[in-house]
């Protein structure tokens, strides 16, 4: 029997901050649409996004982008699981996170919000915190500058020449994770490379 999850990709709304590291679960939904050939449209949950499918005959997959700003995500989070009916061990949230460094993706279920405001304020709308997560790290700033200004920066160049190859492992590991679990997820993505 398949079930339905939703993938909800954290980030801020607009061009100004399309290429920030604050963007990059985004980016990660953006990679697991294009891989399905399809485009997100409006929901009247207060997000973007597209139905479809882990494979065919699969769990059936909602890809979301808030159209809130990060730190107020969970009002349309909580909305797109009412909607859809899904338990909040079935909502995958991808964000930022600044304590993993750059190109390193970690996954798991539950804790803490790490500071995130994004993660905290979802954990408030669906009242719990135990939701899985797919970390994707973008490192901490070096130096004094404000990990606030960090967060909403572009990526360095060096960055960016291994961006697709991090957007690509992190929709990886959010495709095993709902296939196969999150222990099959954790083996596979938290090995060093």
């Amino acid at each position: 029997m398949t079930s339905t999850w939703i993938v909800v990709g954290l980030g801020n709304p607009g061009p100004r901050y399309e290429a920030t590291r604050h963007n990059i679960g985004q980016m990660v939904v953006d990679e697991l649409a294009a891989r399905r050939g399809e485009s997100f449209r409006e929901h009247k949950g207060g997000a973007r996004v597209v139905e479809t499918w882990l494979r065919p005959g699969a769990d059936k997959l909602v890809l979301a982008k808030p159209n809130t700003f990060m730190n107020v995500s969970g009002t349309p989070v909580a909305a797109l699981a009412r909607f859809y009916s899904v338990p909040p061990e079935q909502i995958v949230v991808v964000h930022d996170e600044l304590d993993i460094p750059f190109d390193t993706i970690k996954l798991k279920i539950g804790g803490g919000h790490g500071g995130h405001n994004g993660v905290r304020d979802i954990a408030r709308a669906i009242t719990t915190p135990d939701f899985p997560r797919v970390r994707v790290g973008i490192g901490r700033p070096v130096g004094r500058q404000d990990p606030a200004d960090w967060v909403l920066s572009p990526f360095g160049k060096d960055e960016r020449a291994n961006l697709p190859i991090l957007i690509d492992d992190a929709a990886d590991a959010v495709e095993l994770l709902v296939a196969e679990g999150l222990v099959a997820a954790q083996q596979k993505h938290h090995a060093p490379r």
